[in-house]
This record gives C-alpha cells, structure tokens and sequence, in this order.
C-alpha cells in the first residue's frame, strides 16, 4: 500500500493485525515504525505484550519497542519526549514514519499535544509515592479532597491516585483543571498524516484474541512471567498490570489452574478490546479511515 502522507497513524484495539499491517505499510513506503503502546515499551514483555518478534523487527526498522525497564513508571509525557527527537530526525532524512499502537492516549497526545503540567514539590512527590497506605484509603481520601478528579478515576488505579493527590496538594487545584488546558501537537504544521484505525468484527477479534493468547502460552508466556515475578518487583508498577502477568501469576502461585488463568487471560484481553474499540469510536473523528476486513 503506497501512501503519499509522510506520517501514517494505525491504531485499533489488541489483537486487530497492527503488526502486520504496520510493516507492510513500512516496507512499500520506505517507513520507520515507531512504538505507540504503552505495554509494548518493556523490554521484559515481549510475549506478553504481543511485541513483535525478532523477524518482524528485522523485516522494518523499529523505535521505542522494549526500551523500558519493568521496574519504570512510564507516562505518556516521557513518551512524547522520546518521540519528538526521533521522529524529527526520520523526517529530516525524507523518510516515512508509521505510528502504530493501540494506547489512545497516545494517539491523541501526539495528535494534539499534552496539557501544561505543574511541577510538583519534590518533597511532596516523595511523600505521597511512598506512602504505603492501601489504594481504596487514597481515593476516598482524594475524593474528600478532589471529588471531580475521584470520580474519573477507578478505586484501584494507584498510579493516577497519588498523582491528582500530588497535584492537588502541590498548587490547591484539581488535576482535571489541568487537564483541560490545551497543549500543542509536536507534529510540525507541514507535515501529512493518514489515519488508520483498525476495526475488526467482534467475533473475529475475539476469534484472534483467544488464538493469540494461546500462542503465547505455547511461546513461552509463562516462562516470561515467571522471570518477571523473580525480581520482587512492586505490583503497583504499570508493567505487573499487563493482561496476562496477573492471570499467569495466580497459577504460577498455585491459585488457579492454568487453564482458569488462560481463560481468565482471555476474557480481560476481550474486556480491553472492547474499552479501547469504544474510546476509539467515540474520541477519534472523520479523518481517521476505518478498516474492518483486512486483518492478519
């Protein structure tokens, strides 16, 4: 497929043929595929993460994919800022670049830049991030203070938790205020774009969800988890969330069956497929193309 923009956007929820699709595109338009997910940049979770593998890397040249420890807590701010030198080298040697993911925010911040952030105390930083009270504790404690920024964020989801709470002690405003400032686009002005989006029928995806995630298995997923797990690491870290580390860290404890962590693998890979289909269909626009039948 020849393509006349210089940057070319493919995103679609897990498991919908990005990859294939991506290095097709790259080979026919002499394109550098960069990373736009936010699982895929560990190093420790190729498998798992369905990262491509050693010859699909070599069949393109790939950016950002597995550069990160499991042990970093990794934003979309410090993506972007690993992305912007990188990209603006490939274009400066008139060279394509392929943007492929299926993190929506990743998309939209490329797209249309991040809101201006404060900087936050250190002290205050510290304090918070080391706090070891449990994470239901804070949100009732953020909503207390920040009920706007509570509502928006599940109970569970630490990260986001301690980080409104910094905000918010740091400047004595809600991260939403924040948020809802706009930011720039570090996409130059002249530059084209062509949008992809990937959308398969949900039988088909739940078809290639459930056949993917057994090839992990087959692969060495387990294995993968199981080193990962020796290294003591946090659970509260964004790479111990991955769908599949939890699943297989129960068997892998002696919890489960692995045939209930495969399933249970299986039916959060489809509940995420179904959350990002939704977020694409109601944040992306008209410009972006929607394929629905082309899928490896």
């Amino acid at each position: 497929m020849k393509i006349e923009e210089d940057i070319i956007l493919i995103a679609g929820p897990t498991a919908s043929g990005k990859t294939g699709i991506a290095i097709e595109i790259a080979q026919a338009n002499n394109a550098v595929i960069f990373n736009a997910d936010s699982m895929q940049v560990y190093r420790d979770l190729r498998i798992i993460t369905a990262r491509p593998d050693p010859e699909e890397e070599a069949a393109a040249s790939h950016h950002l994919f597995g550069y990160k420890d499991a042990a970093d807590i990794f934003s979309v701010a410090q993506w972007l800022e690993d992305v912007e030198p990188l990209m603006l080298c490939v274009l400066a040697e008139n060279r394509k670049i392929v943007f492929v993911g299926g993190t929506g925010l990743y998309f939209n911040a490329l797209l249309n830049g991040l809101s201006p952030m404060p900087e936050v105390n250190p002290e205050v930083r510290k304090r918070w991030r080391n706090n070891q009270t449990h994470t239901e504790v804070l949100h009732q404690e953020l909503k207390n203070k920040d009920p706007v920024a509570a509502g928006k964020l599940l109970s569970s989801d630490r990260q986001r938790i301690i980080r409104a709470l910094e905000i918010f002690e740091s400047t004595g405003k809600s991260i939403i205020s924040w948020q809802e400032e706009k930011g720039v686009s570090i996409i130059p002005e002249n530059i084209g774009l062509k949008h992809l989006l990937l959308m398969p029928e949900r039988p088909l995806l739940h078809e290639r969800i459930n056949h993917r995630f057994d090839l992990m298995v087959e692969g060495g997923g387990i294995e993968e988890v199981q080193k990962l797990l020796r290294r003591n690491l946090d659970l509260s870290l964004p790479a111990m969330k991955a769908i599949g580390v939890p699943q297989i860290s129960e068997y892998l404890e002696g919890e489960v069956s692995l045939e209930e962590a495969i399933e249970k693998a299986k039916a959060a890979t489809r509940q995420y497929a179904k959350r990002q289909s939704t977020w694409f269909r109601n944040t992306f626009d008209d410009q972006w193309y929607i394929l629905e039948n082309k899928f490896r």
